[in-house]
């Protein structure tokens, strides 16, 4: 995505462009509230910007609005909460409409247990045991603000939003939180898990094409 964005600002903007993204997102994985930051020398009005981009993209990426900011302003690092959203559909009939946003579980899901484990990652722990690889990062502590289960109808969300995220660690959550949804493990092991700083302590990770990053907090 990112290289198809640059590669629209090159057109549009007749220079070279870096674009920083809000958050990297694994393939597979969508995003509805993604933000990006760059520099331009340019006379194009940031009213015109939106349109003059999606002029030049695939019509499955869209940018929804631009505006002018501070000189300081970077969208990774200036960012102060991400939330993301992962659906789940938990039925016996799988859907074609729905595929690439959705993990089908066909057993049924003990939600109310999945929130009990979900509850425990709320506030500042250690994720180590929830990432897929930290080499990238010099502290795998972060601040869950929130960690919830519902279901609405046949779809089961998690929503979580926190200061930061590690590679995988929502798909991660969400793999063994479904684990304890089909009662193969308690909720009380959510917290063992963290305790551990072991990835293999922890369950299988979730498809990407459930996941979608819905909002970023400035």
């Amino acid at each position: 995505m990112q290289g198809e964005i640059e590669k629209a600002m090159e057109h549009v903007l007749r220079q070279k462009i870096t674009a920083y993204g809000a958050g990297r997102t694994d393939a597979g994985v969508h995003a509805l509230g993604q933000v990006i930051s760059f520099t331009a020398d340019t006379k194009l009005e940031i009213a015109r910007m939106a349109p003059a981009l999606n002029s030049q993209l695939p019509t499955d990426i869209r940018i929804r609005r631009a505006d002018e900011a501070d000189g300081g302003f970077h969208a990774r690092f200036s960012a102060l909460a991400r939330r993301y959203v992962y659906v789940a559909l938990n039925r016996s009939e799988p859907t074609a409409l729905l595929r690439r946003y959705v993990w089908h579980i066909v057993q049924p899901l003990d939600v109310d247990a999945m929130q009990r484990g979900a509850a425990t990652l709320v506030g500042v722990h250690d994720f180590a045991a929830w990432a897929n690889g930290t080499s990238e990062v010099t502290s795998t502590e972060r601040e869950l603000y929130e960690c919830r289960l519902r279901r609405k109808g046949a779809f089961v969300l998690l929503i979580v939003e926190g200061s930061g995220f590690l590679r995988g660690m929502v798909r991660n959550i969400m793999g063994t939180l479904a684990e304890v949804g089909l009662g193969r493990r308690s909720p009380n092991e959510m917290t063992r898990i963290t305790e551990s700083r072991n990835r293999a302590k922890a369950g299988r990770t979730a498809p990407a094409c459930g996941l979608c990053l819905v909002r970023v907090r400035y």
